[in-house]
């Protein structure tokens, strides 16, 4: 479990699905979410050791049953608050990318990367780059494919 703010509420259709991005943020949301002060939370995190400041972003458990052996070493390391797939498109990549990106990560960890990532991660959100692609602020769910 990590800790977050909610910037989007729970509204479905008739059917039961999820009505889309535009539908359940609200402006304040959309802007706490843009200005990514959603991820301000997960310190709480990081103070007690479920999480590190850098490192793949967390994802649902209900995907740990989909991953291959290459997604999975993302694993291997905390989840972390920023990663390089973030700075490297957020929201606006493929999951084979970020899942590339994880595994790049940690297959070459250091002092020195997480300084850069910090960095680029400082610029994303100074610049609100990578939240929305078109009128969605979240990315589609991960099918395993």
């Amino acid at each position: 479990m990590i800790i977050k703010f909610k910037t989007m509420n729970d509204k479905k259709d008739t059917v039961g699905n999820l009505l889309p991005d535009e539908l359940r943020s609200s402006k304040i949301g959309l802007l706490i979410r843009e200005m990514s002060l959603d991820e301000l939370p997960q310190f709480i995190n990081v103070i007690i050791g479920k999480m590190s400041i850098v490192g793949p972003r967390p994802l649902l458990c209900s995907y740990l049953h989909l991953y291959n052996s290459h997604q999975n070493t993302r694993h291997d390391v905390k989840p972390g608050i920023t990663s390089l797939a973030q700075v490297n498109g957020r929201n606006a990549i493929s999951w084979d990318n970020k899942f590339d990106y994880d595994y790049d990560y940690v297959q070459n960890i250091s002092f020195l990367s997480n300084i850069k990532i910090l960095f680029k991660t400082f610029l994303k959100i100074i610049n609100r780059e990578g939240v929305r692609v078109g009128s969605k602020t979240t990315v589609e769910p991960f099918d395993g494919i």
